[in-house]
């Protein structure tokens, strides 16, 4: 199993009038501050303000009837929560997320407004994958995995095929292309992308750094879990290990991977907000915040930076532009 630049493509033609093709933006503020040439990849305008809408089309749209009748069933904290409820909404068919009781309170009543039915559970006492297997059984669901999927990915690396097209629009050839990365999804699906279109490009993920396995998996040569003590402002990025589809291409394709910690994450939100007049999420923020540490060198290059999605808790943000979080 694997996602190859044809399923890309194919996905591309899938979502197509689906999805929103995101501008790729440029800041003059942030080229002077970083001495090159940077242009953002904005899925904060994607439909439910993450790029997870466009795996949970892909895979929705590929059931039969049959599959469409039973439904679909998840489990998430967030964004790919939202992108199979809003699919499933598009698509006519019944979806059941699997929640956290303690998940942003703005992130379930999203959710549920796409129509999805929510069943919480308590991450300390309850299996979600034991949880969303049982409902599956019951109504002949089918799962739809976050990451580990080959039709999710390939629908994530369309990301990478407009990345690519935009950046020629304007002139330029990416030097570098930075990530965030959980379980390796999105990705897995735009090395795929550069290594066929771009492959002089170095691609480079970024994590938390409590939750750096893929930088350990590079360093090892295999596969690494981690197992954190602490939680991260990044809980878009809370992913022990890559995927079994996920690792064998970030393996193959990346150049390495960087971890952040949580005060520079929030210095990259403070500053995507206060200069950039941007809100990005903890998560979508770490491509950044690897620029603006000097932890991926940006002089003198044309980056591209994936920012991943906006949907943060307005509580927590308030707090990190007060400097309090």
């Amino acid at each position: 199993m694997s996602v190859t630049f044809a399923d890309i493509e194919a996905a591309a033609v899938r979502i197509a009038g689906h999805a929103v093709v995101t501008p790729l933006v440029e800041s003059p503020a942030l080229n002077e501050r970083l001495g090159g040439r940077i242009l953002l990849k904005l899925e904060t305008l994607q439909r439910v303000g993450a790029f997870k809408f466009r795996g949970a089309y892909n895979r929705l749209v590929q059931l039969d009837e049959a599959q469409k009748k039973a439904g679909v069933v998840a489990f998430s904290s967030g964004n790919h929560a939202q992108g199979v409820a809003l699919a499933a909404r598009l698509l006519g068919m019944p979806a059941v997320i699997v929640m956290p009781s303690d998940a942003p309170a703005i992130k379930v009543a999203a959710t549920k407004g796409y129509g999805a039915e929510v069943r919480l559970f308590d991450r300390l006492t309850e299996s979600r994958e034991a949880i969303a297997a049982e409902i599956a059984r019951g109504r002949g669901a089918v799962v739809v995995p976050a990451f580990d999927d080959e039709h999710i990915a390939a629908g994530q690396g369309t990301v990478g095929l407009e990345m690519v097209a935009q950046a020629k629009a304007v002139g330029a050839d990416f030097d570098v292309v930075v990530s965030p990365v959980g379980g390796g999804g999105l990705l897995a699906g735009i090395s795929q992308v550069l290594k066929e279109l771009s492959p002089r490009t170095a691609v480079w993920g970024c994590e938390p750094s409590v939750y750096n396995d893929l930088a350990q998996s590079l360093e090892s040569g295999e596969r690494v879990t981690v197992k954190p003590t602490v939680r991260t402002l990044c809980d878009a990025l809370e992913s022990p290990s890559t995927g079994d589809i996920t690792w064998p291409i970030l393996k193959a394709n990346l150049t390495g991977a960087v971890g952040l910690t949580d005060p520079e994450v929030a210095e990259a939100m403070r500053y995507a907000f206060q200069t950039l007049k941007l809100v990005i999420e903890p998560g979508g923020s770490v491509g950044l915040a690897a620029l603006l540490t000097g932890k991926v060198e940006a002089k003198g290059k044309t980056v591209g930076v994936v920012v991943s999605g906006g949907n943060v808790d307005p509580e927590l943000f308030a707090r990190i532009l007060r400097s309090e979080a």
